[in-house]
C-alpha cells in the first residue's frame, strides 16, 4: 500500500475522474487547514438543483458522525452522491444506490472512504476474540473472552511448532466458518477483513482499517456487474481512501 499525490494545478486537460479527485483532495486540504470556502451552498445553487442533479463523484463511507464526506472534502450541494453505512459495509441497498450513481448519474469517480478509529472494525475485532475464545477454550462469554491477538500469541508461543501450526489452522478455519454464520452484519462484513489482516501479520488498527477498505473494494467489484463493466469501459475510476481524524487529511490508498 502507498500514498499517492495529485497536482491541483491546471486540471482542465486531465481525465474527468482525475480532475474531480484532485478537486476533492484540494477541498480536504482546505478543511484540514481550517480554510474552508463552503462553495456551492447558497440559495442559487439549491434552487438550480431542484429538478436534477449531476454529481461528479460517488462516495461510500462510514456512518460515523465524525466523518461526513461533504464536510471533510469542503464540497457543496450537488457535488457528490454519498452512501453511508457502519464500516462502509455493502448490502443490496448500497449496491443499488452506487449502481444508480454510476449508471444513471454517470459519476466518473467512486471513492470507498474508511477512517481512523473505525468503531465497526473495532467491534468486529472484539467479537472475533469472543469467537476465538469459543473455539480455543470453549468459553462462550464475552466478559471472559481473550482478544484475538492474545489467543494467537498463546498459540505461537507453544513449544511444539507442529502442534502450534495445527492449532492455528484449526482456529482460522473455524473463525472463517463462524464469521460467515454470524448473526451480526458487522461481523459478517468486516470480520473477513480483520481475519485477512491477522493472517498477513497486520495488527496495527490503521493497517486493519486499510485492509478493510481494500476488502470493500474487492467485494464491490465482485458483487456489481454494472460497476465492473464501467471499470472495464474506463467510464469509472474506483479509489480507496482513509480519513485520518488526528490530521483532518484523507490518505489515498493504492492496492
Amino acid at each position: 500500500m502507498a500514498d499517492q499525490t495529485f497536482n491541483d494545478d491546471d486540471t482542465q486537460h486531465e481525465p474527468t475522474a482525475t480532475s474531480t479527485w484532485s478537486r476533492l483532495l484540494a477541498g480536504n486540504r482546505r478543511f484540514a487547514q481550517g480554510k474552508m470556502t463552503h462553495a456551492w451552498q447558497d440559495r442559487e445553487t439549491r434552487e438550480s438543483l431542484i429538478d436534477s442533479q449531476r454529481p461528479d463523484a460517488a462516495v461510500l463511507s462510514c456512518s460515523d458522525s465524525r466523518v461526513p464526506p461533504e464536510i471533510i472534502f469542503d464540497a457543496g450541494l450537488g457535488d457528490m452522491f454519498t452512501v453511508r453505512t457502519a464500516g462502509q459495509i455493502i448490502d443490496d441497498g448500497v449496491l443499488a444506490s452506487l449502481e444508480y450513481a454510476v449508471e444513471s448519474l454517470h459519476v466518473s469517480l467512486l471513492v470507498i472512504l474508511g477512517h481512523q478509529n473505525c468503531g465497526a472494525v473495532q467491534a468486529a475485532e472484539k467479537q472475533l476474540g469472543v469467537l476465538a475464545s469459543r473455539v480455543r477454550h470453549g468459553d462462550d462469554s464475552p466478559e471472559t473472552a481473550q482478544s484475538l491477538a492474545s489467543i494467537i500469541d498463546d498459540i505461537e508461543a507453544m513449544d511444539d511448532a507442529q502442534a502450534a501450526q495445527a492449532a492455528q489452522d484449526r482456529l482460522e478455519a473455524s473463525l472463517e466458518r463462524l464469521v460467515i454464520e454470524a448473526q451480526s452484519p458487522i461481523v459478517r462484513s468486516v470480520g473477513p477483513s480483520v481475519l485477512q489482516a491477522y493472517e498477513t501479520q497486520l495488527r496495527d488498527p490503521a493497517d486493519i482499517e486499510r485492509m478493510h477498505i481494500a476488502h470493500t473494494i474487492e467485494e464491490l467489484a465482485d458483487r456489481s456487474q454494472p460497476i465492473r463493466q464501467a471499470l472495464a469501459d474506463e467510464r469509472l475510476v474506483l479509489i480507496g481512501a482513509r480519513y485520518c481524524m488526528d490530521t483532518g487529511l484523507v490518505e489515498v490508498l493504492s492496492f
